[in-house]
């Protein structure tokens, strides 16, 4: 995993239309505002992040934020112990992102 801020977090999803990006918030969260074409795979719903994660494309991109980037890594490290190797986690959340958000 490595922590990256909200430029470099940008410049990743310009630069990598396959990447995937996950918002492991809550769906209340989500409900206020996301990142463009990320999904939600809520960090608390344990088994079902479990579950959603083990179909995953251990080759591709994983592009990871929560509300404020303490939840994005454990997600980020749950996701390097199911093999994912190319892991990257917003630091300061979307909370700090100054990117477009969708509602």
């Amino acid at each position: 995993m490595k922590n990256i801020n909200n430029i470099e977090f940008k410049e990743l999803i310009s630069k990598n239309s396959e990447a995937i990006i996950i918002d492991c918030r809550t769906e209340s969260e989500w409900d206020e505002g996301r990142i463009k074409n990320a999904v939600l795979l809520d960090l608390f719903e344990s088994q079902l992040f479990m579950q959603k994660i083990e179909n995953f494309d251990k080759s591709k991109m994983y592009l990871v934020y929560c509300r404020s980037g303490s939840r994005s890594v454990a997600a980020c490290q749950i996701l390097e112990s199911v093999g994912i190797k190319n892991v990257y986690n917003l630091t300061g959340g979307i909370t700090d992102w100054n990117g477009d958000i969708i509602v």
